[in-house]
């Protein structure tokens, strides 16, 4: 009897332990989210080339601090951010769209009391022209989910076909901010926003540009024109910190070994 009792309670223990253990893990998943990292998808070519349709990062938070756009369970009428410092020109940055449920990602160009503006396609940073360099053009292989967009049919530029492969091909520049901080941009065709007014940021917010300079709606443009503006601080999100996967969109849910055939591995563990 004894014996018995004993191989009971030993059961009862371990359901016990057992759901202890899965609350807990649930409970650190959910803080690991809310506080540390978050994950996105990308939705859209607008950050290309740093940026693909179809990848999958993971969004440091803590480097901003927090906001109710960033802790879904803070009260809708809490404002303000927690903890945390500002960011640097040249992050890339997830946040808030104004106005939607939407996240987006932008490069973060301009700070409080910063000038900018676009003049024949080049960004001019407080007065001064930033260094926008001639590099190789850019391939990017067309796939189901990165079709050859182009802002206008005269801006297309004849494919490259390697390998029984086609792929899309771009005008590439590198652009290098004050401070040493570079990365690559491509520049289509002399658009809208490669000529417009000057623009100072106000207190408490940022200028946000895609890399894929013809091809964003981001602060050259208003809300009012699907734009970003000046993008409020409140709406940080965080900073992309890794790609984590990314794919082509060939795979098939029913065909999961289309799941490997589909990823990009040479873009698995990009950093930013």
């Amino acid at each position: 009897m004894a014996t018995k009792s004993k191989t009971a309670n030993g059961k009862k223990g371990g359901v016990g332990e057992t759901t202890r253990f899965l609350i807990l893990l649930f409970v650190f998943a959910v803080l690991l989210r809310t506080l540390v990292v978050t994950p996105f998808v990308i939705p859209s070519g607008s950050m290309l080339p740093r940026l693909m349709i179809g990848e999958y990062l993971f969004v440091s938070k803590w480097p901003y601090g927090f906001s109710r756009y960033s802790l879904p369970f803070m009260a809708p009428g809490v404002e303000g951010r927690l903890l945390g410092g500002e960011p640097e020109r040249g992050d890339v940055v997830v946040f808030r769209y104004p106005g939607s449920e939407d996240d987006w990602v932008k490069r973060l160009i301009g700070l409080p009391g910063d000038t900018i503006q676009m003049r024949g396609g080049q960004l001019i940073l407080n007065g001064k022209p930033v260094p926008k360099v001639r590099i190789a053009d850019y391939l990017m292989e067309r796939t189901p989910n990165s079709p050859c967009r182009y802002v206008v049919r005269q801006a297309a530029l004849p494919t490259v076909t390697e390998n029984g492969r086609t792929y899309c091909r771009y005008a590439r520049f590198r652009e290098t901010l004050p401070g040493g901080r570079s990365y690559e941009v491509l520049d289509q065709w002399r658009g809208e926003g490669d000529d417009t007014a000057v623009y100072t940021v106000p207190a408490g917010h940022y200028f946000m540009m895609g890399d894929n300079r013809d091809d964003s709606a981001d602060s050259r443009y208003p809300q009012s024109r699907e734009g970003v503006g000046f993008l409020p601080r409140d709406y940080l999100i965080g900073r992309a910190l890794i790609v984590f996967f990314s794919t082509d969109g060939s795979a098939s849910w029913a065909k999961p070994w289309t799941w490997f055939t589909a990823a990009r591995w040479n873009r698995i563990g990009g950093t930013f």
